[in-house]
Formats: structure tokens, C-alpha cells, sequence
């Protein structure tokens, strides 16, 4: 299961975002994105887990507070294909 994890506080690295969720389950995948031009956080991330683990994290995280941040945790939804979508 790929979940969304949004309103990151800046200072998180992937490793951190992988310990955030390790209680919950055996992460496969934890990346905070970042800023082509900057290589700065954007303030959101992506975990990969298994499904039930992924269920758990996301009822026990969505809301939490980490420093100023509410955290917003989901199931990621997939964004559709521009090529296919006709627009480019």
C-alpha cells in the first residue's frame, strides 16, 4: 500500500519518515519529495508498507501533530496518465 503523507515539517528526511511509520509495520519505501531547483523538502512524502499495516498507520498518524505540522495521512491516489488523458 503507497500512502500520502502531507504537511511534513521541512526538517524530515526519508529516515525519519521511515521511523515515523516503523512502529506500525515493515516499511518497504519512505521518500519526502524534493525540489528540483532547491533539493529543499516540499512538505510531503510518500510510504510504501503492506496493506494492513498501511490501514493502522494511517488511523494512528492522520492528525498527529509533529512540531507545527497536523500531519494529513492517506491512501496515495494514483495521478492519471497526461499522455493518455490527451492533454500535454
Amino acid at each position: 500500500m503507497k500512502l500520502y503523507v502531507g504537511n511534513l515539517p521541512l526538517s524530515i528526511s526519508d529516515t525519519d519518515l521511515e521511523d515515523l511509520f516503523s512502529p506500525f509495520g515493515v516499511v518497504t519505501s519512505a521518500r519526502v519529495i524534493t525540489s528540483r531547483h532547491t533539493g529543499r523538502s516540499r512538505g510531503f512524502g510518500f510510504v510504501e508498507m503492506l496493506r494492513e499495516c498501511g490501514q493502522i498507520a494511517i488511523s494512528s498518524l492522520n492528525g498527529k501533530q509533529i512540531g507545527s505540522m497536523v500531519l494529513r495521512v492517506n491512501e496515495a491516489r494514483e495521478l492519471p496518465d497526461k499522455r493518455s488523458s490527451g492533454l500535454h
